[in-house]
């Protein structure tokens, strides 16, 4: 399935008033600043990767990885280069 960053940032912000955890203390707990969570909540596509993986494990949000079937492959520069 394919996610926009809007949906992310709302399933994030779902999760957090959940917990009944304010966005501050998000921040405090994360690492991170308020403005971060504030723009990742509204679904701002270009927040860094590495706090976003930072919130989502704060808040105890697991994602799963999938590569392709043989079927679906795309093809990558990467993959000329396999023997």
């Amino acid at each position: 399935m394919k996610y926009t960053p809007q949906q992310i940032g709302a399933f994030i912000r779902r999760t957090r008033k959940n917990l009944g955890v304010t966005q501050k203390a998000l921040a405090l707990t994360s690492g991170t600043g308020l403005r971060f969570i504030i723009e990742l909540e509204r679904g701002k596509p270009t927040c860094q990767l590495g706090k976003v993986l930072t919130i989502l494990q704060t808040l105890g949000i697991t994602i799963d990885l999938e590569a392709p079937t043989a079927g679906r492959r795309t093809t990558q520069k990467a993959d000329r280069h396999e023997a």
